[in-house]
């Protein structure tokens, strides 16, 4: 009788000391079951976070855009705050553009045109032309005007129009654009040395030679 007491007493201790590593056993795995879902809704959130859209590469380019000034108003992020006469005012290498500009009256006609592409001759573009015929049409106002208003189209131009494109400009005549990539010319005659500048008001193609209207 002793003996039976003294076994269902060990067993009764046995019972009592598993059950709360048995609670404990199910609680974790409990745990367990619920930090699955977690870390899963985690993994799903991150895959499902899209990916930076890739920027438009919408620079300037061009072997003379190495030139341009890098902080100030005449950098490139100083001339796409001011409209396209002011802008290249600013711009040193087009110095003899702006003073021909002046000197026929179009500063405030550029400055207020909307939309509109300006292919811009450099100093040393406007030094091509012996200084005597230069000096002839920086003296004729017409004359000047009809040479200004026939480097500006009255839309903006992307490069890519550019790669097979003719264009009607203010003075009413007709320029064509050929290439493709950074290299594009204009009449087959002028080089764009530093293209796809942006102003207020305009687009800017800088060129090494200036265009005469046919």
């Amino acid at each position: 009788m002793n003996s039976m007491k003294i076994r269902r007493t060990a067993i009764a201790v046995a019972a009592a000391a598993l059950l709360p590593l048995s609670l404990a056993a199910c609680s974790d795995s409990g745990d367990d079951t619920k930090a699955a879902p977690t870390t899963a809704a985690a993994e799903t959130t991150e895959a499902s976070t899209p990916s930076e859209a890739p920027m438009t590469d919408d620079q300037p380019f061009g072997p003379a855009c190495a030139g341009v000034p890098k902080e100030g108003a005449g950098s490139f992020d100083g001339m796409a705050k001011d409209p396209v006469a002011t802008a290249a005012s600013n711009n040193p290498a087009l110095s003899t553009l702006v003073t021909a500009v002046k000197k026929a009256g179009l500063v405030d006609t550029l400055n207020n045109a909307e939309n509109i592409t300006v292919f811009a001759p450099t100093n040393d573009a406007f030094a091509k032309i012996p200084k005597a015929d230069l000096d002839k049409v920086l003296a004729d106002k017409d004359m000047l005007t009809k040479v200004l208003t026939y480097h500006v189209v009255g839309q903006k131009l992307t490069p890519e129009q550019l790669e097979n494109g003719s264009f009607e400009t203010l003075q009413k005549g007709v320029i064509t654009t050929t290439g493709s990539g950074e290299s594009y010319t204009v009449n087959d005659t002028a080089n764009v040395v530093c293209g796809n500048v942006k102003t207020a008001n305009a687009n800017v193609y800088i060129i090494d030679t200036v265009l005469m209207p046919k």
